[in-house]
């Protein structure tokens, strides 16, 4: 499955959902849906209770559903049940709720949205940049924002031209770029800004954003020239882009006497609370 984890928002409530590219299939949290329909205090209670229930009547719905790992509370990816479409419908079948007629006019408004937006990527950068601009974020840099996913996407796919997988593979390359010009892998570059399941670049400055993106174009750019083979070919070239956004980052500091790489993130800055990432599928490892 090909996947990509997103929050989206009904009457001011998260439920978190899974894009499975493949089937072109929405998978919805259950857990976050019997939040929504029965205002519950204890929804995974809830959620029990009724699964074995729809068990012991047989239901296919209970028997049949799946688990993919979401994010959690505390930031870490959890093993979920979830629900496709089709299944949530009959889901909602079970659960007494006046909201269950607008929650399922809401999932359908759901899935048209993600199908216009593959007919017409427009629709998806349009999207992304409402919300962040609902988020707060300046339009200087929500522009650097956007031009920086095209630019990453760039560089995966030239990774892909070569057959190198996501996942592990993108992930250390993408380590490699980070530890050359930043000084700091993903990981300890999230701990530095003191994030845990934010998305790492929502909560980049300007400056930061500009230098990754300089960093992750040269990478494609020299790669394309030399065509790299082996992995270790890569993670050659992967320096090489790095080493130019560190040097042009060393040029500014010595200008300036500013450090670039800061621990200012988006709350910080706009006093965002909650979530803030996108689903570009930049979460996790590959950021």
């Amino acid at each position: 499955m090909v996947k990509q984890n997103a929050i989206k928002v009904f009457e001011e409530k998260k439920v978190r959902t899974v894009w499975d590219s493949e089937r072109e299939e929405w998978y919805f949290s259950i857990v976050d849906v019997v939040a929504v329909l029965t205002d519950s205090d204890n929804p995974r209670k809830y959620w029990s209770v009724l699964k074995t229930r729809l068990k012991k009547e047989g239901s296919e719905t209970a028997t049949n559903c799946s688990q993919l790992k979401l994010p959690a509370e505390e930031g870490k990816m959890r093993l979920t049940d979830v629900a496709d479409t089709e299944q949530l419908f009959r889901l909602i079948q079970s659960i007494p709720s006046p909201k269950a007629e607008p929650f399922k006019l809401w999932m359908a408004r759901v899935a048209k949205e993600r199908l216009d937006q593959m007919q017409d990527p427009e629709l998806s950068i349009q999207q992304a940049m409402m919300d962040y601009k609902r988020l707060g974020y300046s339009d200087n840099w929500i522009n650097q924002r956007l031009k920086s996913i095209e630019i990453r996407k760039d560089l995966t796919d030239e990774w892909k031209r070569h057959g190198l997988r996501e996942g592990v593979q993108f992930a250390t390359l993408t380590d490699i770029i980070y530890k050359t010009w930043a000084g700091k892998t993903a990981k300890e570059y999230k701990e530095f800004k003191g994030l845990k399941k934010e998305n790492l670049r929502d909560n980049m400055t300007n400056k930061e954003l500009v230098l990754n993106m300089l960093a992750e174009l040269s990478t494609k750019e020299i790669s394309e020239v030399r065509n790299p083979e082996s992995f270790k070919e890569h993670v050659d070239v992967a320096q090489q882009g790095g080493t130019i956004a560190l040097n042009a980052r060393l040029e500014l500091e010595r200008k300036t006497g500013k450090p670039v790489v800061t621990p200012l993130n988006a709350k910080d800055v706009l006093g965002l609370q909650g979530d803030t990432g996108t689903e570009e599928g930049e979460e996790n490892v590959q950021e």
